[in-house]
């Protein structure tokens, strides 16, 4: 099953109401939404929870205490968590306040976020 599409349009419509330019990127059936050519936040299908979640890149300093709050899961799809990377399950953002709130500290850390190294394309 693809991303929930109505989530990425409640996604693009906040970002726009904050004045932020954003790109998108289609990743492994999942959308990445990408600040300053950083991720920023995603929504990823979870086949062992049967719904979408929401990927928030939220850094390491806020991790464990952003982790402690209901609705919030390690991001461990690889079979290893991410420090600085969290799922929140629907119950977590399904009020347009609790997206807005996911966003916000996505935001916040965006600025210190490393961008990753772009691939080097074989000739």
């Amino acid at each position: 099953m693809a991303f929930d599409a109505f989530l990425a349009d409640r996604i693009r419509q906040q970002l726009k109401e904050k004045h932020i330019y954003f790109s998108e990127l289609g990743i492994m059936g999942g959308l990445c939404f990408k600040v300053d050519n950083k991720m920023l936040c995603g929504i990823h299908f979870d086949k062992k929870f049967g719904n979408n979640l929401l990927m928030a890149r939220v850094g390491e300093a806020v991790y464990e205490s952003e982790l402690e709050k209901p609705n919030c899961l390690p991001m461990d799809f690889t079979g290893r968590p991410m420090k600085g990377y969290i799922f929140v399950t629907p119950d977590g953002f399904d009020a347009d306040d609790d997206l807005s709130y996911w966003l916000d500290l996505c935001l916040a850390f965006n600025p210190l976020a490393k961008a990753s190294k772009p691939k080097k394309k074989i000739k």
